[in-house]
């Protein structure tokens, strides 16, 4: 693989008479590299695993015999580590910031009242319910530690 700004061209590599292929991007450590050094393509992979993990515990998640502060601890123990992996080396750009919020907003979508009708949180809702600790926040702060 070659990292530049223009578009590569995949060769034939031959080693010892051994034909290896050239790839666009690959996976590893969990962490997808790619030729033009991006991370959309890691961050909407991230948040497609994220989504899959939510969706894996969402009879928990949904049940109304499990306590708010237990699913938030699984929102944070099992959830966001999966979106936030590797995050201590992303380069923190709006577009970035706007799909992980998305991803939260949704994770603790509207909520069923009493009386039947759906309401949807509000941003002050949202960080109360939280504590201040949105997935914004703490990718920050993995940055600054990792430094």
């Amino acid at each position: 693989m070659k990292c530049t700004r223009k578009e590569p061209q995949l060769n034939k590599l031959i080693v010892d008479n051994k034909h290896i292929d050239q790839v666009r991007s690959f996976s590893y450590l969990g962490a997808i590299v790619n030729g033009n050094n991006t991370l959309e393509e890691e961050i909407r992979e991230r948040i497609a695993k994220g989504n899959k993990a939510f969706y894996a515990n969402q009879s928990l998640v949904r049940s109304n015999l499990v306590s708010r502060k237990s699913k938030l601890k699984l929102y944070w123990s099992v959830i966001r580590p999966i979106v936030v992996y590797g995050c201590e080396t992303w380069v923190i750009k709006e577009s970035i910031i706007q799909k992980l919020s998305v991803f939260e907003r949704k994770i603790f979508g509207p909520t069923k009242e009493a009386n039947g009708i759906w309401r949807i949180k509000t941003n002050k809702d949202l960080d109360e319910l939280i504590k201040h600790r949105n997935i914004i926040n703490y990718v920050k702060a993995q940055r600054l530690s990792w430094l």
